[in-house]
This record gives structure tokens, C-alpha cells and sequence, in this order.
């Protein structure tokens, strides 16, 4: 077993060259395909991260709701925009649309109160 390792430490240390040259080699062509990348295709890769983004906020305040109702089984949960932002660290109005997606999915519900919303565990 020594000895194996030792063989591969032998053959790394020879051929660390070639793996330098790969690893540079692989960064180069990814730099080229961004750089000549279309705007058409920019644009579809931006808009399909904005929306796995979105995604993942409102799943996460689906898991928040569901945190909240499990500390608390009786009463609703409502959460405040604001709050919600703080404690996410993102912005309110990407809060807001998260919200609106749960809303869509009728996982959320407006309040009468402007900027609460309730929440659906």
C-alpha cells in the first residue's frame, strides 16, 4: 500500500506539469464561451438564474412558515414583508415576488394589513 502511494506521488509529481496545462486549458475555454457567448443566449441564462433564485426564496419561506407552525400549531402565521426581508437578507421587493408565487401556488394569502402576508403550513 506504502508503496503504491508512493508511485503516485512519483507519477503526480512528474506529470504536475500536464495537469497544470489542463486545468489552464479548461479555464481558458470557459472564459471564450462567456466572452462569445450571444446576447440572446446572455439574456436566457440570466432570466432562467433570476427565476431558480425566486425559486429558492419562496421555498424558503414556505420552510419558514412551516418552521413557525411547528413552534407554534395553533394561530395562522403571518409574516410581515419587511421582517421577512431582514431576516432573509434579500431585498423586499424580491420578497414580494416570492410571495406572489406562493400566492400563485396558494401557499400564501394576502392580509388586510398592508405588507403582512399568511402564510399556508
Amino acid at each position: 500500500m506504502a508503496n503504491l502511494l508512493y508511485t503516485l506521488l512519483h507519477v503526480v509529481r512528474l506529470r504536475g506539469w500536464f495537469l497544470a496545462l489542463a486545468s489552464s486549458a479548461v479555464a481558458i475555454a470557459a472564459a471564450c464561451a462567456r466572452i462569445f457567448e450571444s446576447d440572446a443566449s446572455r439574456q436566457k441564462r440570466a432570466t432562467e438564474k433570476k427565476k431558480k433564485e425566486l425559486r429558492t426564496l419562496a421555498d424558503k419561506i414556505a420552510m419558514y412558515g412551516q418552521t413557525v407552525r411547528r413552534q407554534f400549531p395553533k394561530g395562522t402565521v403571518v409574516v410581515s414583508e419587511w421582517d421577512l426581508a431582514q431576516q432573509l437578507r434579500k431585498r423586499p421587493d424580491s420578497v414580494v415576488t416570492a410571495l406572489n408565487v406562493l400566492l400563485q401556488e396558494h401557499k400564501a394569502q394576502r392580509t388586510h394589513l398592508t405588507g403582512y402576508w399568511k402564510l399556508h403550513a
